[in-house]
């Protein structure tokens, strides 16, 4: 599934005034839900979709320089908004020095009015949390530093 096809159903929804939707293909399902509550979000359980990087952000702090070799990026997989829990009163999903497995929750990245659960692709310690709670961030970002000691 690429953009286009994703603002095709966008466009559909806004067209029908569709508040929810589900999509199902070979090895892809997503919802799509529109006007949500951060405390219900919607959930892709395939690959996330890769958006164009957007122009610079003055906020975006470059960790290139700065990250021990031993430590892992755990990057953006798109341009969203940076929740660090599932909803504004709830404990974040990690913290500084939780430990982490390949799957688990890292945070939720917002784009285009759908919530995308961002997993784990490494098992270590979090090092450092790069990015604020409601972040704006850029594809490639780095979000976490990840020691996999």
């Amino acid at each position: 599934m690429n953009k286009k096809i994703i603002e095709e159903i966008l466009e559909l929804m806004e067209k029908y005034s569709l508040t929810e939707m589900d999509l199902e293909e070979e090895n892809l399902k997503v919802h799509f839900k529109k006007g949500h509550d951060i405390a219900n979000f919607a959930h892709a359980s395939a690959p996330i979709v890769q958006l164009p990087q957007m122009a610079s952000n003055p906020a975006v702090s470059d960790t290139k320089e700065t990250v021990p070799s031993n430590l892992i990026e755990v990057k953006a997989p798109m341009v969203g908004t940076f929740y660090s829990a599932p909803a504004p009163d709830a404990d974040p999903y990690v913290s500084v020095g939780s430990q982490i497995k390949q799957g688990d929750v890292l945070c939720i990245l917002e784009a285009m009015k759908l919530m995308n659960e961002i997993k784990s692709e490494v098992k270590g310690k979090i090092a450092k949390i790069v990015v604020e709670n409601a972040q704006p961030v850029e594809f490639g970002q780095v979000l976490f530093l990840v020691d996999p000691s």
